[in-house]
């Protein structure tokens, strides 16, 4: 199936032209893949803008691509055939032979195509669409993480790249959406540009996941099994990682210096609480809440989470929405006993040992023990980088032509038993001051007059700080600037963007060299790592040289 949509794409490459170009005016409009949770947020910031639109979604659940589609898509009754989509292949079926007819001069009953996608969809299908979509030369926005194996990570950067050629097909932007939040922005400012603690010496990062959280969606959800998905620092942690690279690796902006990469990566880790080993005496054998002697004693109990704690509050979005999308619909429609009803159904699904593997592995189980589930992903890690000193040379035109970069080292965990909910934390140590940090506020101390400034960045609302928000207005203001300045992809992608393909694929690669690390008990030379595991799989002089120097 891969293959034949990548040969039914390829005819763009072949001659089938995109008229995207021909479109200068009216909003960008946008196709989202996948009408989950991050499909409907990035929706929600789309609408919220006055330059672009959800044009369209692809959904292969008819009830959620239908309360998509009248929320996010259709202003009237009547539906034009580009409006919804049963999937992503017939998306690409209807976009292939639109643009056909469009190359044999069609105008009559001929519709608008679309200028960029959201991927949204479950990581492991990632590459499959991605791949399939690429040769259209279609903008292309990815829900992180970009695939589940670094093999697919390289395989989609090949794709993204134009066929003989180093340069990007298109714009294409990553889920890393603390890179744009106003508090990490305004973070990532006082640091590189306006060094208000002179040279950074360590940074201490923390993820508090949240104990409900991590529940919900690492242990009887989606991202419980790394075989199925992949591990946690991938699924949940890649854009912490990403994070870090861009405070401590990323040259600042207007700067000609190169990235200064880590030499060492270090982990530790494991599954650590959701196992059977900790399960109550009181809960028996018992492998569902909704039949448990301890329920009513149990912090992790399902029915309290998901219905007295919500649903019974009025509370249908995530996570209740995700254990049933029909559950708004029904509050509102049949009331609430009706919706506790079909909730607590849902809730008593469970499995048994006759139960197929493969049908246990296919689907969440959000009604069943905690300590009884089939995850295996980490609640607990911590991930160790360093960097060495580096004497850097500058171009030719910069007014310092050297300067010495200074060892440092970042520490990030990833906890899962937290009160806090993805509301990030830390410290970073420079050689002149002190920062501390959470999702909220930046408190600066200064060694020097040893005075404390605090600052209170804007909160925009949204997911992650304003992050989602902000990363889609930068994709939309970097597919304006090719589609009517006139601006090159990559120059759109570097000024607007703010994250290169190379980028994306070296974070994505620190996550993997971690996992290593964590697995063998071993420290990871990141240069002969990389060398070993990226070069000599890509052709790519953008990809060599990611290694310190020497």
């Amino acid at each position: 199936m891969a293959a034949q949509m990548r040969e039914l794409a390829s005819g763009y490459a072949d001659g089938v032209k995109d008229d995207s170009t021909a479109r200068l005016s009216g909003p960008i409009r946008f196709l989202i893949i996948g009408a989950g949770s991050r499909g409907k947020a990035y929706a929600k910031a789309v609408t919220s803008t006055a330059t672009a639109i959800v044009a369209s979604v692809a959904e292969p659940i008819a009830f959620k691509r239908q309360a998509f589609g009248k929320k996010y898509v259709w202003r009237s009754d009547h539906r034009q055939d580009d409006q919804e989509f049963e999937d992503w292949q017939a998306f690409l079926r209807y976009e292939t032979r639109r643009r056909e007819r469009a190359t044999a001069g069609e105008e009559v009953g001929l519709l608008p195509g679309f200028d960029g996608v959201f991927v949204c969809t479950l990581d492991e299908t990632h590459v499959e669409i991605i791949t399939a979509l690429a040769p259209l030369g279609i903008h292309i926005m990815s829900e992180k993480p970009l695939a589940t194996t670094l093999a697919d990570c390289l395989k989609i950067y090949r794709a993204l790249k134009s066929p003989g050629s180093e340069q990007p097909r298109a714009i294409f932007s990553i889920g890393h959406v603390l890179r744009y939040s106003p508090h990490n922005m305004l973070l990532r400012q006082l640091l590189l540009e306006d060094k208000v603690i002179g040279d950074v010496i360590s940074i201490e990062h923390t993820e508090p996941v949240g104990w409900w959280h991590f529940a919900h969606s690492y242990v009887r959800g989606n991202w419980r099994k790394e075989s199925v998905t992949a591990p946690s620092l991938l699924t949940k942690s890649c854009h912490d990682i990403d994070l870090l690279l861009w405070l401590l690796c990323s040259p600042p902006p207007k700067s000609n210096t190169s990235p200064h990469l880590p030499s060492r990566i270090a982990s530790t880790g494991a599954l650590a609480y959701f196992k059977r080993s900790h399960k109550p005496k009181l809960a028996g054998n018992a492998t569902n809440c909704l039949s448990c002697p301890a329920e009513s004693t149990c912090i992790y109990s399902a029915k309290k989470i998901y219905d007295e704690h919500r649903l019974a509050k009025g509370i249908t979005s995530w996570p209740v929405s995700i254990v049933d999308p029909e559950i708004e619909d029904c509050l509102a429609t049949h009331g609430l006993p009706s919706a506790e009803t079909k909730l607590l159904k849902r809730l008593a699904e469970d499995y048994d040992g006759s139960t197929p593997q493969s049908r246990i592995d296919s689907r969440p189980w959000f009604g069943r023990c905690v300590w009884e589930s089939s995850n295996d992903v980490c609640d607990d890690q911590v991930v160790t980088m360093t960097w060495d000193e580096e004497l850097q040379t500058a171009d030719s035109d910069a007014e310092d032509s050297e300067n010495v970069r200074g060892a440092k080292t970042a520490t990030f965990h990833m906890i899962a038993f937290t009160e806090k909910q993805c509301e990030r934390r830390g410290r970073i140590y420079g050689t002149l001051g002190e920062i501390e940090y959470d999702s909220k506020v930046i408190r600066v101390h200064d060694f020097a007059t040893q005075a404390t400034k605090e600052y209170c960045p804007a909160q925009p609302g949204g997911g992650h700080g304003g992050g989602d928000a902000g990363l889609v207005q930068q994709y939309i203001e970097a597919i304006r600037a090719v589609k009517i300045g006139g601006t090159s992809v990559e120059e759109a992608q570097k000024v607007h963007v703010g994250c290169t393909l190379e980028e994306v694929i070296r974070s994505h690669a620190m996550v993997f060299a971690a996992e290593e690390a964590r697995l063998a008990g071993r420290v990871v030379d990141w240069k002969t790592w990389w060398t070993a595991h990226v070069e000599t799989n890509v052709e790519c002089t953008k990809l060599k040289g990611q290694e310190p120097r020497a």
